[in-house]
């Protein structure tokens, strides 16, 4: 440092507090709402003012500047940390969303993700990184030109001690002291931890809700042999699907099939969503949309519980390897074959691998069958969804749909994002396609059969802003397609424009699986004449459900 600098010792001095002080109001703000920032400024505020306390002796200045790094660093990083999640997911760290996707992910998944989201998050990483560096700097200027300083007056150690004490109370403060940083996250890991143990053995809730089905007594409304397939799709929004209007062809197979099919397979052009995570949305599709998260098993129905209790026997035909999914609804099926053995976003396990799998449940003598095919789909990354080479719109820029991108604004790496997804939603339209036709073709003689398939959420790729991935904060992280067929009777064409709802999913497909029992909500199916639609509640400004 040079001579001229160390003349003027005061100005640098509170030239690099300000700086702290604005660095640190900017992250209180940037992670919280006027109201609870200004309760945690006064969290951070001791370390700011223990900088200006005159310390002589070397060993405790360096302590202090440890301290004052460490707190003030942990501030930032908070800060960004929550700035990220309010403005990609407009979820707060410990919210039930942020919470579930963190119980869910593995270290490995977690990598992979930031890994995924880099291009966004590249400038603001490099600006955090600058930003702990030059705390560092300011907090070593603060305390090595404070040695040559007058002691403080009495009125100002007076005034210091005031505000020390006022900033102890916010600390006393249980409601307050919990949003600290250093203590904060510590105890939002106990709490992922909990929810991970929680979910790692639900074996007594699984009984309690095989008991809730056997008390609700299901019947069967037919005699026939009986085979329902429930293809679950992942991320998949049907704005990408040719089926539904899109510029792309992107789903010829099913379009194929509806042409060929025609009124005996029913497309819900309005469905959507409840939820944006898979957890959340296979809960309320299971469970009728009537789980109980504070007794999640004591009153609540499961579709798999009640299709056993009336002699279905059940398949779970996964390409997921997930906990929590495997613990509350697959390992409630009589046969659950996961094929996938690599966990997380980089696993290049491919849905067509599962087809043997449920072509053999569907082969099998039992008269009453439930085959769950849960797919894959279009999770990111998205290039790892289709067979290398099968990347049918990698060269498509410049077409109808890159275009508009290119007129609203849309990064290139966001559209590249989406000649990726457009070429994971055709490839897997082939293997959507090829479950129904198999279903068809392994009905026995004078026996029904239906079919469903459904998304357990949307995905936004450049539709409205430019991010790809989930999305709870856009109307793409909840639209999604639902088909559905029967062979022993034609469907309603106006269903098909009734909006539809995935956590009502189960009341529809109850109806497929010819289920009653009492307590049943017939306005709930969407295929029942006493419909009633009832929009969700969606974190979505100015969202059109008839859309």
């Amino acid at each position: 440092m040079s001579d001229s600098i160390l003349k003027r010792p005061a100005m640098l001095r509170w030239g690099a507090l300000g700086l702290l002080a604005l660095a640190c109001a900017g992250a209180v703000l940037a992670g919280h709402d006027s109201r609870r920032a200004a309760q945690v400024g006064l969290l951070a505020l001791p370390a700011l003012l223990w900088l200006l306390w005159p310390i002589e002796r070397p060993a405790w200045r360096r302590v202090r500047w440890a301290v004052a790094f460490v707190v003030i660093g942990a501030f930032l990083v908070d800060g960004a940390v929550r700035g990220f999640l309010q403005r990609d997911y407009q979820a707060a760290p410990d919210s039930s969303l942020v919470l579930a996707a963190a119980a869910n992910t593995t270290p490995r998944e977690a990598i992979e993700f930031l890994t995924s989201q880099l291009p966004a998050m590249a400038l603001a990483v490099a600006a955090l990184i600058g930003m702990l560096a030059l705390t560092g700097v300011a907090i070593t200027l603060a305390t090595r030109v404070t040695r040559d300083q007058a002691a403080l007056s009495r009125h100002a150690r007076i005034a210091l001690l005031v505000v020390l004490a006022i900033c102890a109370l916010a600390h006393l403060s249980k409601p307050w002291r919990r949003h600290h940083p250093l203590l904060f996250w510590p105890a939002w890991t106990q709490q992922v931890a909990a929810l991970r143990a929680n979910w790692a053995d639900q074996q007594v809730q699984r009984e309690q809700l095989m008991r809730n089905a056997g008390a609700a007594a299901p019947t069967m409304t037919t005699d026939m042999s009986s085979t329902v397939v429930l293809v679950l799709g992942e991320s998949v929004n049907r704005d990408n699907m040719s089926l539904y209007g899109y510029a792309r062809a992107t789903t010829p197979e099913l379009i194929a099939l509806r042409d060929e099919e025609r009124s005996r397979l029913l497309t819900l052009r309005h469905a959507w969503s409840a939820q944006a995570t898979t957890v959340a949305s296979l809960s309320g599709l299971f469970s009728f949309g009537e789980r109980d998260e504070d007794d999640p098993a004591g009153r609540t129905q499961h579709l798999i519980a009640l299709a056993k209790s009336a002699g279905y026997k059940v398949w779970w035909v996964s390409n997921h390897d997930d906990v929590a999914v495997d613990q509350q609804h697959a390992r409630l099926a009589d046969v659950v074959e996961m094929i996938n053995r690599q966990p997380g976003r980089s696993s290049g396990s491919l849905d067509g691998e599962l087809l043997d799998e449920v072509e053999a449940a569907l082969a099998d003598p039992a008269p009453r069958k439930l085959v769950v095919v849960h797919l894959l789909g279009a999770h990111p990354h998205y290039r790892l969804r289709m067979p290398p080479g099968e990347h049918p719109f990698d060269h498509d820029d410049g077409d109808a749909v890159d275009s508009a991108m290119a007129r609203d604004g849309r990064a290139a790496w966001v559209r590249e994002f989406r000649q990726d997804y457009d070429s994971a939603i055709h490839y897997h339209d082939r293997i959507v396609a090829q479950t129904l036709r198999l279903t068809r073709s392994h009905l026995p003689a004078g026996g029904r059969g239906a079919w469903m398939f459904v998304s357990d959420h949307g995905q936004e790729v450049g539709h409205s802003l430019d991010h790809a991935g989930h999305s709870p904060g856009t109307a793409s992280g909840y639209r999604i397609p639902a088909l559905m067929w029967r062979s022993d009777a034609r469907f309603d064409a106006s269903a098909g424009s009734r909006p539809f709802r995935a956590d009502w999913a189960g009341w529809t497909l109850a109806e497929l699986l010819k289920l009653r029992w009492p307590g049943m909500h017939d306005e709930r199916n969407v295929l029942h004449p006493a419909y009633a639609w009832q929009a969700p509640a969606l974190p979505v400004k100015d969202l059109r459900f008839e859309q």
